[in-house]
């Protein structure tokens, strides 16, 4: 995002927020297309072996082109950098179990609900290399919201699911 210094301070700290949504706009669709894939193959820890292979396949080229150097041996670093692959498979493996049942929707604001709780506590004790920052009323009241949210879009699922499409339009 370097290129963005000879755009407005207010365009340039947009930017990265803009492309961090579409990021994550394309969740939802990731975790369809893995639970359709879980059901292909017969079972859900294949779809995840597959789209982490996928993923292997996309990046590789990427690292190729780019010219990105090897890496260093990361012999010194904390033992919990290793976590992230864990977390990886632990994600994709509930998406595609979850998602089908409680929706798109459900689901994916029950992972924010669980970003925010996880992102405030990284925040609150520095943990996992990040700088420590208070957790205010203000940011906890976000995230209150956002769990709110979560329940709210449950009772609305479980409210539509016992309501026929023939009897709501009546």
């Amino acid at each position: 995002m370097h290129g963005l210094n000879h755009f407005s301070p207010a365009l340039a700290g947009l930017v990265p927020v803009l492309v961090a949504t579409v990021s994550g706009a394309v969740i939802p669709f990731q975790a369809g297309a893995n639970a359709a894939l879980g059901r292909s193959l017969g079972h859900p820890l294949w779809a995840t072996v597959v789209s982490l292979l996928v993923s292997l396949v996309v990046v590789v080229p990427l690292l190729w082109l780019l010219k990105v150097p090897l890496p260093t041996l990361a012999v010194g670093g904390p033992g919990w950098m290793w976590v992230g692959g864990v977390a990886g498979v632990f994600y994709i493996t509930v998406a595609l179990v979850l998602a089908p049942r409680l929706g798109a929707g459900g689901f994916i604001a029950a992972v924010v609900a669980g970003q925010m709780v996880g992102a405030l506590l990284l925040d609150q004790f520095g943990l996992a290399g990040f700088a420590a920052r208070a957790v205010t009323p203000g940011r906890m009241a976000g995230a209150a919201l956002v769990v709110l949210g979560v329940v709210v879009m449950q009772f609305a699922a479980a409210g539509a699911a016992s309501t026929t499409p023939a009897q709501a339009a009546n």
